[in-house]
């Protein structure tokens, strides 16, 4: 019983695949109630953020990874097939290891972004609202948060200011050479909307309105910033003044649409506009982009700004990196150790098992043995039971205490079909037995 990862990220997938596959904070729920009753499928968590969509699973055997992958190509309304190009797993020890790289920043488009960190705390809780991680996933994800922190702590790869924020309003200074005076249209009133207010203002614009289907919140955030806040339906209208726009709602549908947008180029007589998608799925249909002065850019398009502001994060990677083995290799130890007692007892049961069914069946065709002869008969069974089980044992117990212990304490669990009866609270997880860093 081992934790598996499932996913695909920016790396792998482009933005056209990775919004078919992302899953709405409203159908999570119901996804991972989905997922759980796949055959093999023990528990479940699913992270799904703009950059990534991840499946960790702890399965029974392969077929739970089979029908993973039939529930993301389900998902992506294709074949298996299909999709297998853009699709990574990692297995045994290098699941853990990812979660903790994702945790600590180490696998997003931003090195090193702090975003990631609460996302992944998000997902965790998600799949515990719904009741599908078991005591191994509970004890994964929290070692993966106090890995997160830890990382951010010891080696401050998230002090240097680059983001998704930040590098969309770098995009737009070195596009357009100077912010100063420009008039910004923020499409979308959240987290990272707000992020990107802040590097604009930092940078001069003359102005910030903001649009949202929740008028509430527009005037919320706007009113923080000093902005103006306008309706939803009225957005193409305050599109005709903008220089740029930059849109990251949580629709699963386009916003900005080619034909009101050509309307929109008309009435400003083919004035250039910027307009910066961040949304997973995109705001922005594609199309838009082919419209005259219309200057268009996805989330892919930031790579190259964020991959020019990352020296210093590169350099605390390294030592990350580090940090990551380390706890790594101690969850290993921590889990050999967790494994083994209870494998260990639950052999010495099923030897003790066969061998009194055997002495049962002996002694019934043996007929009247005395009680010395049954003593002897005895002794020899339980001799060979014990020597037999020796070995293994005394290995099994050597082996834990390497990083490598819980693999062969899971293939003696599979081979000998044992019942440890394992299942235990988040109590005798490593982070909350007194080793918890980073908080």
């Amino acid at each position: 019983m081992l934790i598996t990862a499932v996913g695909l990220n920016h790396r792998t997938a482009p933005i056209a695949v990775r919004e078919r596959l992302s899953f709405p904070e409203q159908s999570l729920k119901d996804a991972l109630r989905h997922l759980a009753d796949q055959d093999g499928v023990e528990s479940c968590v699913i992270i799904s953020t703009c950059n990534r969509t991840e499946i960790y699973a702890v399965l029974a055997d392969e077929v739970g990874l089979e029908n993973i992958l039939g529930f993301l190509a389900e998902r992506c309304e294709t074949t298996v097939e299909a999709i297998k190009n853009y699709i990574y797993v990692y297995s045994f020890g290098e699941g853990v290891r990812h979660l903790f790289r994702v945790a600590s920043g180490l696998d997003s488009m931003v090195l090193g972004e702090t975003q990631i960190l609460g996302q992944v705390k998000q997902s965790y809780q998600f799949g515990q609202q719904v009741e599908v991680v078991n005591w191994l996933m509970n004890c994964a994800f929290q070692q993966a948060l106090a890995v997160g922190k830890r990382v951010r702590n010891e080696t401050g790869i998230d002090k240097n200011p680059v983001s998704i924020s930040y590098a969309a309003v770098e995009l737009a200074r070195q596009t357009l050479g100077d912010l100063e005076g420009r008039e910004v249209l923020i499409v979308g009133a959240g987290k990272m909307s707000e992020l990107t207010v802040k590097h604009l203002l930092s940078n001069g614009v003359a102005g910030v309105i903001v649009s949202n289907r929740s008028y509430d919140r527009a005037v919320e955030l706007a009113e923080q910033f000093g902005g103006r806040a306008v309706r939803f339906d009225e957005l193409y209208r305050w599109m005709e003044h903008a220089d740029i726009v930059i849109s990251c709602t949580a629709a699963s549908h386009y916003v900005i649409r080619p034909e009101p947008m050509a309307r929109v180029q008309e009435r400003r007589r083919g004035r250039q506009i910027f307009l910066i998608d961040i949304a997973v799925p995109r705001d922005v249909a594609p199309e838009v982009g082919q419209l005259p002065g219309v200057a268009l850019y996805d989330i892919d398009s930031l790579q190259s700004v964020v991959d020019a502001s990352l020296a210093e994060r590169r350099r605390a990677a390294v030592a990350a990196e580090r940090i990551i083995d380390v706890e790594l290799r101690e969850f290993q130890l921590w889990l050999g150790s967790r494994f083994v007692v209870p494998t260990v007892a639950a052999l010495k049961k099923r030897g003790e098992e066969i061998k009194q069914n055997e002495l049962r069946r002996a002694f019934n065709r043996l007929g009247d043995l005395s009680e010395r002869e049954q003593r002897v008969v005895g002794s020899m069974a339980n001799s060979i039971v014990n020597q037999l089980l020796h070995e293994p044992i005394t290995r099994l117990k050597r082996l834990a205490l390497t990083p490598e212990g819980h693999f062969y304490v899971d293939a003696l669990q599979k081979l000998f079909d044992l019942e440890t009866g394992e299942e235990e609270d988040r109590k005798s997880c490593p982070v909350t037995c007194g080793k918890g860093k980073g908080g």
